[in-house]
């Protein structure tokens, strides 16, 4: 089935990495009309579509590009939409990049959940069928779609920090909302204390707070508590999503992961669509 929201909503906040101060509109769109976004602060407000085909950067955020029109850190609120069931949204941004909030995908997925969803046609989107398993690696980093009859994510990270250390979780989607809302969509974007300095210097995490990220270092997190025990390997799960939405519709299979990266899913989003 397609669906869009109800009503539109909206959020503001700033940008991880380039620190500016950008408002969010989610309003309804058309069926089969998929979710895409519009920068309303350009010139002739060019749309930009969220589908893998548009993605143009992949440095510890995905970014979507249409011409010389980009939107960058797309992957939590793409989550959201994927989690809460919503196919088609047309999302205004008056900047170039979607605002971190509270690191996580909880306020957009609880912004969704406060207006509803609602059904437009029964038309089934086109999806792509995985009959056969895909496996992308590394080294020791994969990311695999497996043949599967249930749809279900399988995450896993390994850090030396002992805060961290080895995590696994794994999640089946359910028809009912409120378990992303509890299970995924809460799980904060993390960092390294030791890597901050060098990014900050690379021109990245500018807009990056012990407000909207957990940083974790030799002694242990910086500003605790967490909101799970494996809340960096659930934030994981949540990124996955986010850049599998980029398909369009999540293929029914079960996709797993070991300490990979927006590059890699991305890979594996172009490699399902073959």
């Amino acid at each position: 089935m397609q669906t869009t929201l109800k009503n539109a909503i909206a959020q503001s906040g700033i940008g991880l990495h380039s620190g500016h101060q950008t408002q969010v509109r989610i309003l309804p769109a058309p069926p089969s009309s998929g979710r895409y976004f519009i920068r309303t602060d350009l010139a002739n407000s060019p749309q930009i579509p969220a589908h893998v085909s548009s993605v143009s950067q992949t440095i510890l955020s995905t970014q979507l590009g249409d011409g010389e029109a980009s939107v960058r850190t797309v992957e939590h609120l793409l989550a959201a939409l994927q989690g809460m069931g919503v196919t088609n949204a047309q999302i205004e941004i008056d900047g170039p990049e979607v605002p971190l909030l509270d690191g996580s995908a909880r306020i957009w997925a609880e912004s969704i959940a406060s207006v509803g969803v609602v059904t437009q046609t029964t038309e089934e989107i086109n999806t792509p069928t995985i009959n056969e398993p895909i496996w992308l690696r590394e080294n020791d980093i994969f990311v695999a779609a497996i043949p599967s009859p249930t749809l279900r994510f399988t995450y896993g990270i390994d850090f030396d920090l002992p805060a961290i250390g080895n995590q696994w979780h794994s999640w089946q989607p359910s028809p009912i909302p409120d378990e992303f809302i509890n299970e995924i969509a809460p799980a904060r974007t993390f960092g390294l204390l030791h890597q901050i300095e060098y990014l900050q210097k690379s021109g990245l995490i500018k807009g990056g707070s012990l407000e909207n990220a957990l940083v974790c270092g030799p002694e242990g997190w910086l500003n605790p508590p967490l909101r799970y025990p494996n809340e960096p390997v659930r934030h994981k799960i949540l990124d996955l999503v986010g850049d599998l939405s980029l398909l369009g519709t999540i293929p029914t299979a079960h996709y797993l992961a070991y300490k990979a990266s927006h590059n890699l899913h991305v890979q594996l989003a172009r490699q399902i669509l073959g």
